[in-house]
């Protein structure tokens, strides 16, 4: 299972060396990047991440001012990473009940002992690895590797699956979109994909397409685009690391 964040930093250089740091970790991922308190708040509560790792710089107060906000919307705070060039906001850090604090520059060592102490206190539970689609008394249990995507017809939602198979379930996408893996993104009203079968991603023509079988084109629309965008960083980050 994996750990979702958010980083919220202004800075374009201890942005990117914290990222370059946090991709060793295979359990963490990134859902969302922002450059201010405002921003900041606006991808928290769009993506719910589990961490948010913020850089309080000179505005510090702004960002715990947004904590604070935080809890009008949302029920429970995610864990909060502060770092910042001095202990200027140390106290104000540890009243606001963050997790960690960092002093800059970014350290692999700090990062390290945090994300160990993130996984012990807080392990994650595994998703499991099926679903049930349950139709009268017929109980049918998809393996969700065996996925490639997901297909609405006002209230019927057919799975297409790996072997060629096609299975209906007599309930809306939007009943399943919960249940699945981080792994399946919504792309569009009618489509749920499996990322792990992306192999490309056409802006110009607005389509998805999938490295199995003939490579089904899946469409995807402008009012999912943010999750679009959110996909192209992820699959480039996997890209990247297996150039290496």
């Amino acid at each position: 299972m994996e750990y979702t964040y958010n980083i919220i930093d202004h800075n374009a250089a201890t942005k990117l060396q914290l990222q370059l740091y946090l991709e060793e970790y295979e359990d963490l991922t990134c859902t969302g990047v922002a450059a201010s308190a405002a921003e900041g708040l606006d991808t928290i509560l769009k993506f719910t991440p589990d961490v948010v790792l913020i850089n309080l710089g000179e505005d510090g107060m702004e960002y715990f001012q947004m904590v604070t906000e935080l809890n009008q919307y949302i029920q429970s705070l995610p864990l909060i990473i502060g770092y910042s060039t001095s202990k200027k906001y140390a106290y104000n850090a540890i009243k606001s009940g963050f997790f960690d604090y960092w002093i800059l520059p970014h350290n692999e060592f700090d990062v390290r002992k945090t994300i160990l102490r993130l996984r012990k206190r807080h392990p994650k539970q595994d998703v499991p690895s099926t679903i049930c689609l349950k139709s009268y008394n017929d109980y049918r249990y998809l393996d969700t590797k065996d996925i490639l995507y997901l297909k609405s017809d006002n209230n019927t939602t057919d799975f297409f699956m790996r072997d060629g198979n096609i299975i209906s379930a007599f309930k809306t996408l939007k009943s399943f979109e919960d249940k699945l893996p981080k792994a399946f993104i919504r792309i569009h009203q009618s489509y749920i994909l499996n990322s792990r079968y992306v192999s490309r991603i056409n802006y110009g023509k607005s389509i998805c397409t999938l490295k199995h079988g003939n490579e089904e084109e899946l469409p995807f629309s402008k009012t999912y685009k943010d999750r679009i965008d959110h996909l192209k960083e992820m699959l480039s980050k996997t890209a990247a690391k297996a150039l290496n």
